[in-house]
């Protein structure tokens, strides 16, 4: 959908896209992975060591996005803004790419689940869910084209800025396949898959996808997309980041975490779409 919106040069709709997901993965999803699980499990031990490694990734891409809006601030040219882009695209991609090394191989005992070797015989359900995840993957994007079109429209009969549907609609609709499957590993007692299916999609979208697509529109769009992004959506990006990683160092879980994560992400909601932020 993304790529849609590149395609056909709504750069704001795409930008909030960006942020949006980066605050609906670690506020709603992880949240209501916490309130699913804690209803039916109470209190829930996780792994610290990956969601403080996710959370630090998520960070980093927050850092990156303060940068180009402070030198905004300071009446930088639009030339400078591009060029730091992207310089600050190569390092992104590079930590993204390195973070992939660093957790999965190299640290493997550290960053297993705390529930791991409790259970047994999730294997076909990890690979049930992997199925399903493809097929709606694959759904969305042949109609991708279609929803990107009529986002629009539908936007402004609702009343609905491009940054709240950017925000909200976007982020929700493109996540579903990934929220099916984090309410499911939260009702088996999988807490660490939840979190990392939360987190670990916040920091890919934030380090990888953010970052090809600005290279990208170097490629298909009119002129390059800079990563300047608005004051409100970058303080909501460091506000989301803040609360999953207050949610997760403790390394335990209950359902009221998650309704505190949730009304976070209703008062976002509520706020964009009465005092949505100015396109930067």
């Amino acid at each position: 959908m993304a790529l849609t919106a590149l395609a056909a040069w709504q750069y704001t709709l795409v930008k909030a896209s960006i942020a949006g997901a980066s605050v609906t993965n670690p506020l709603f999803k992880l949240g209501a992975s916490f309130l699913l699980g804690g209803m039916k499990y109470h209190t829930r031990e996780l792994n610290k060591a990956g969601a403080r490694m996710q959370a630090a990734l998520l960070f980093l891409s927050i850092v990156a996005l303060l940068v180009p809006s402070a030198l905004a601030k300071a009446a930088a040219s639009p030339q400078v803004i591009g060029q730091l882009s992207v310089g600050l695209v190569v390092v992104l991609i590079a930590a993204y790419a390195l973070g992939l090394v660093f957790s999965p191989k190299t640290r493997h005992a550290e960053f297993a689940s705390a529930s791991m070797g409790k259970e047994g015989g999730d294997a076909p359900w990890l690979i049930g869910i992997a199925l399903a995840t493809l097929a709606a993957a694959t759904v969305v994007a042949l109609v991708s084209e279609v929803f990107v079109a009529s986002v629009q429209e539908a936007a402004e009969a609702f009343g609905m800025t491009p940054a709240f549907v950017g925000f909200i609609v976007v982020a929700l609709v493109g996540a579903a396949a990934e929220m099916a499957s984090a309410f499911s590993a939260a009702r088996k007692n999988r807490l660490d898959l939840s979190v990392g299916i939360a987190l670990g999609s916040s920091s890919q979208i934030a380090l990888f996808v953010a970052p090809v697509l600005v290279l990208l529109s170097h490629l298909i769009g009119p002129t390059p997309m800079d990563l300047l992004f608005w004051p409100g959506a970058v303080t909501m990006m460091l506000i989301a980041t803040l609360t999953a990683s207050m949610q997760t160092t403790g390394g335990r879980s209950a359902w009221f975490v998650g309704v505190l994560a949730l009304a976070v992400y209703a008062i976002f909601a509520m706020t964009l779409y009465l005092l949505p932020p100015v396109a930067g």
